[in-house]
């Protein structure tokens, strides 16, 4: 299993909503990949985050820098970055449309 099968699997099984896989590998951007997934509250989100640390970790990723509040967590694990976010935010925000802009999602 790649990494971000293996991404997308941990936030599945958690139960995060609306994963999504931007490929941005031929396009002029500071990572390679962002993952965006929906949290159901903040709780949620930084257990996701935890859950992350504690699979991911192990496996050799490094998480070089984490910006976390209750609404948007930001994890960056060097070419790529996950994003957590509140469905609210989410919509505010439209992280994807900005992105899709840029390259197609990866469909699994």
């Amino acid at each position: 299993m790649n990494r971000l099968e293996t991404i997308k699997t941990l936030l599945n099984e958690k139960k995060a909503e609306d994963i999504e896989v931007i490929d941005l590998t031929s396009k002029d951007y500071i990572v390679d990949y962002v993952v965006i997934a929906t949290t159901l509250n903040s709780k949620h989100g930084f257990a996701l985050l935890n859950y992350l640390k504690e699979e991911l970790k192990p496996l050799g990723e490094e998480f070089l820098r984490v910006n976390e509040d209750d609404n948007w967590t930001v994890i960056d694990l060097g070419d790529m970055f996950i994003h957590l976010m509140s469905e609210e935010y989410r919509k505010k925000y439209s992280l994807e449309d900005f992105l899709t802009k840029l390259d197609n999602k990866i469909e699994y």
